[in-house]
């Protein structure tokens, strides 16, 4: 459903306002640059393998003492949004205390995540 606002002949023509749900042929100069925000931040986020053959929990925080929020699957592949230090783990990466942030209040330990380096590769979140 489009809605127009009634103006007069020497103004500039009214613009069609969509409102109808899953109407998408009116896109605005917002609309795109929007898009290629989404589009360029998402393009930067890297994605590492969890070490195969583990099914990985994924906690509320930088420890195992945090709640368990899921729990990925085996030969799952992870966003590193941005990483922080906490509780040490060791794992088939080695030992390490850097944590990543794969989501929003997201966490899974470094050390069973392939990134290829035994420090930061992200941002400190």
């Amino acid at each position: 459903m489009a809605i127009e606002e009634a103006r007069p002949e020497t103004d500039v023509p009214a613009l069609a306002v969509t409102a109808a749900v899953g109407d998408t042929t009116d896109t605005t100069a917002t609309d795109i640059t929007t898009a290629a925000v989404a589009s360029e931040s998402t393009a930067s986020v890297r994605y590492y393998p969890v070490a195969p053959g583990v099914a990985l929990h994924v906690r509320m925080g930088p420890g195992t003492q945090y709640d368990i929020i899921r729990t990925l699957p085996v030969g799952s592949r992870v966003p590193i949004f941005c990483q922080k230090p906490g509780q040490t783990v060791k794992g088939p990466y080695g030992t390490s205390r850097i944590w990543d942030n794969i989501g929003n209040g997201e966490f899974v330990s470094d050390a069973y995540v392939r990134t290829g380096s035994d420090g930061y590769v992200a941002i400190r979140c």
